[in-house]
């Protein structure tokens, strides 16, 4: 018996000190969550009881290169609702829907839902929030919020992009900028009892947003307003399918103007701009992708005879060429096998290398390729910076689609040579020529000038790379002088502007497959033609009629000039005409 007694004694014991472990070990863990963890778990019981809302931060607004604001916003709003908050659901679905013009039953499921915040619609006009918010509907809730906002709607529609339902960029220069535009959003948080219910008098946190930088561009309102009308305007009588205009300070790379008609509506940017053509079975997605592409930066082409400003220049650069060297032009040169003809099919004669230029003569060019060959060629080529891409501040350029060097025959020299057999983009071609004309320098060309914070308080100013030593001064000096005459006595005279020294090529390029017939006709020019401030190229895309690029192209480019030219500063002056021939420019 006593031994039983004791083994009860034993395990009664050891009970007791398990229990008083047991004891100690919660007693300490308590003290533990009470006091070294009471900041979390303080912190999760707030987070139950915490219901946040964003406050959507101000984009940025976009300013032309004089302050004029092409992108701002307008304030709307969200209306939202909480379903624990809701007193009458009935009340609640009636009036919301008639309010926002939607379905009564479309309402109701939101509002039957059990979520800690339904949103019910977004982008609401201000007015109509207004009216929700006097209405003082329990649960439910309206955000001012705002929506991207684009004073001149179409106008460089596809250079400026647009934004989508959460304000984010999606396209042009609003995407490319996205990091500087957005902002930094901010909130409200309000305290909510166990059953979701907001307590009336509880305390409302504020984290206040930061609106985004303003950015300005190098673009001109009035430089593209008229560029624009300019290209409607042809597009129109020429049926064209598309018409592009570039405007840019050759010295500098900073774009006036980017017009690509038909352009779309900014403030509507999901609504066709044109009918599709008959048999075409694309989808919607893929018609509005093709609206806003934007031709001048994504789309390749055959230059034509434009690029002859190349060939030019890389011949006399190397020195294969001169002025006064005598061609012969019977209308056409054989190369290998191939018999490659001039546009005018009965030849130009005896003609020397700077007549040839302003007869845009094609077995000219032939000739100063072939003695070039594919090695200087090529060298020159890629020392001009075409097999790049110009680096403009826009996203998706195409690059230059050009023959690989050991593909490159006499053949594809000699069609290269006059601006066919490859591609490149209508950008690239005016960033290559204004490097040949300024002096030199290959600029890169953009848009955005700087950033300046909403209080003014940050400024960044965006500066873009330079190369010089492209042609020699004397080479460009040279160029300038060949490509006046082209305007002054040559294919490009339909661009003479009275008072004005202009420079210029015109072209007319056989688009692929060349059984179809179509054409793309264009004009680059510049002026002044002695001290080059601005320089346009413009593409007609499949013109109806007569197509030649000297005939319908340059004459737009002069129409642009008239207007631009004394608005950018640039003064018309007397030609007077010394005994030798040389000609002076005086102010009237």
């Amino acid at each position: 018996m006593n031994r039983n007694l004791s083994g009860y004694r034993t395990r009664t014991v050891t009970a007791c000190v398990l229990i008083c472990i047991l004891m100690l070990a919660m007693t300490g863990r308590l003290q533990y969550l009470m006091i070294c963890r009471a900041d979390y778990y303080g912190r999760m019981a707030e987070n139950l009881h915490q219901r946040e809302r964003t406050i959507k931060a101000a984009r940025g607004r976009i300013l032309d290169r004089n302050g004029t604001v092409i992108a701002t916003n307008r304030t709307v709003c969200t209306v939202s609702v909480i379903h624990n908050q809701i007193e009458e659901p009935e009340q609640v679905a009636h009036l919301l829907a008639g309010e926002l013009g939607i379905s009564e039953e479309e309402v109701r499921k939101k509002v039957d839902r059990y979520s800690s915040r339904e949103i019910i619609k977004t982008n609401v006009d201000k007015e109509t929030g207004d009216r929700i918010r006097l209405l003082r509907l329990a649960g439910v809730k309206v955000d001012e919020d705002y929506r991207r906002y684009y004073p001149y709607d179409s106008l460089a529609s596809k250079v400026l992009g647009f934004t989508g339902g959460d304000n984010q960029g999606i396209i042009g220069l609003e995407v490319r900028y996205e990091e500087y535009l957005k902002g930094r959003n901010g909130l409200i948080l309000t305290m909510a009892d166990a059953a979701g219910v907001e307590l009336e008098n509880a305390f409302e946190d504020r984290i206040e947003p930061e609106p985004g930088a303003d950015l300005t561009v190098s673009l001109d309102v009035n430089i593209q307003t008229y560029a624009q009308q300019a290209a409607l305007k042809v597009m129109e009588e020429k049926n064209a399918k598309r018409v592009t205009v570039i405007v840019m300070d050759p010295r500098n790379g900073e774009l006036l103007a980017m017009v690509n008609v038909p352009e779309f509506n900014l403030n509507d940017p999901f609504t066709l701009n044109t009918e599709p053509e008959p048999g075409d079975t694309a989808s919607k997605q893929d018609l509005l992708n093709r609206m806003w592409r934007n031709p001048a930066i994504n789309d390749t082409y055959e230059p034509g005879s434009t690029f002859k400003i190349v060939t030019a220049a890389a011949g006399l650069e190397a020195g294969v060429v001169g002025l006064n060297d005598h061609f012969s032009c019977p209308g056409f040169r054989i190369v290998e096998d191939r018999k490659i003809r001039c546009h005018k099919t009965g030849g130009h004669g005896g003609e020397t290398f700077l007549q040839a230029t302003m007869n845009s003569c094609n077995p000219v060019f032939i000739d100063v390729g072939q003695r070039l060959g594919v090695e200087k060629y090529y060298h020159y080529f890629t020392q001009f910076g075409l097999l790049g891409k110009t680096g403009v501040d826009l996203p998706g350029e195409a690059a230059t689609i050009m023959h690989k060097k050991e593909d490159m025959g006499l053949v594809e020299l000699a069609t290269v040579s006059f601006g066919q057999s490859f591609q490149i983009t209508p950008l690239q071609l005016i960033t290559t020529a204004s490097s040949i004309i300024n002096g030199g320098t290959r600029v890169t060309p953009h848009f955005a000038m700087r950033a300046v914070s909403a209080d003014g308080a940050n400024v960044h100013t965006f500066t873009y790379s330079v190369r010089e030593g492209i042609v020699s001064a004397e080479t460009s000096a040279t160029m300038r002088y060949m490509l006046e005459q082209v305007v002054a006595e040559g294919g490009g005279k339909n661009a003479k502007i009275e008072g004005y020294a202009i420079g210029g090529k015109t072209a007319t390029s056989e688009k692929l497959p060349r059984s179809l017939k179509k054409y793309i006709s264009s004009f680059m020019g510049f002026a002044p033609a002695d001290d080059p401030q601005v320089i346009a190229l413009i593409t007609i895309d499949e013109p109806e009629g007569v197509y030649y690029g000297g005939t319908i192209a340059a004459p737009v480019i002069a129409d642009i000039f008239r207007n631009i030219l004394p608005y950018l500063g640039i003064e018309a002056k007397e030609v007077a005409v010394d005994y030798s021939g040389k000609k002076t420019y005086t102010n009237p």
